[in-house]
Parts: structure tokens; C-alpha cells; sequence
């Protein structure tokens, strides 16, 4: 570890030191801590709180996958809107996580809805054609 040299003219004993001891830049014998609440630059403050719908589109969207279908696109729009409202106030809003997580389950469940929707139909269209040509 290497240190500076003192600036040019710097006194030791005017500034209450030992001649010979040079204290480092930035070091402050008389550090008081900061009042609560203060951060000073570089220093992270409390986490943001989360979006209110955090929890309920995470809910929605493994309720979707899990039980009922139907909730998947309830689960996809509120997700979005959330994810959006997040991403628009800049850190001051958490739960990005949360939302995210739900938004994908209800873009899945919603997904699989269609899927079984298609299946549906195309089992219809082919039990009427083939009852049909006897």
C-alpha cells in the first residue's frame, strides 16, 4: 500500500498533528453518524416498498396455472400494468420480481387456456365430420 505525499507546504503542527504522521485524505477523526433516516451519497437507503398489486398478480398468476385457467389473462393484464407503473417510477417502487413472476404465469396459463380451447374445437369439428359420413 502506498501513500501520498503530504501537499507541498502542509504544516503538521498546524493542523494538531505529530510532525511525521501525514493523515490520509478523507479520514475524519470526528465522524459523528448520520442522523437516521440521512444517507449520504453512495450509501443505500431502506429498499423501496413494493407495488400494491405485487402479491396479488403473483397470486393470480400461480392461482391460473395451478387451479383455474381463466385467472391467466386477469393475471397477464394486471401484470402488465404493474410491470409498467414499476419500471416508470425509476427505482421507487420494489416488487419487480413479484410481478414479473406472476405476469409470466399468466401469459402461460392463459397460453395453455387457448391451447385447450383449440383442442376442444378441434375434437368437435372432428367428431361432427366423422358422425356425419355415416
Amino acid at each position: 500500500m502506498t501513500y501520498d505525499a503530504p501537499p507541498p507546504g502542509w504544516d503538521p503542527q498546524s493542523q494538531g498533528q505529530q510532525p511525521g504522521y501525514y493523515q490520509q485524505p478523507g479520514y475524519n477523526p470526528g465522524y459523528q453518524p448520520p442522523v437516521p433516516g440521512y444517507y449520504p451519497p453512495g450509501y443505500y437507503g431502506p429498499p423501496a416498498p413494493d407495488h400494491p398489486q405485487a402479491v396479488v398478480v403473483l397470486i393470480l398468476g400461480v392461482m391460473s396455472l395451478v387451479f383455474c385457467q381463466l385467472l391467466g389473462p386477469v393475471a397477464w393484464i394486471m401484470g402488465g400494468k404493474a410491470r409498467r407503473e414499476i419500471r416508470d417510477s425509476h427505482g421507487a417502487i420494489g416488487g419487480a420480481g413479484m410481478v414479473t413472476a406472476g405476469w409470466i404465469c399468466g401469459i402461460a396459463a392463459t397460453a395453455l387456456m387457448l391451447m385447450l380451447i383449440l383442442l376442444v374445437v378441434f375434437a368437435i369439428i372432428v367428431g361432427g365430420v366423422g358422425a356425419s359420413q355415416y
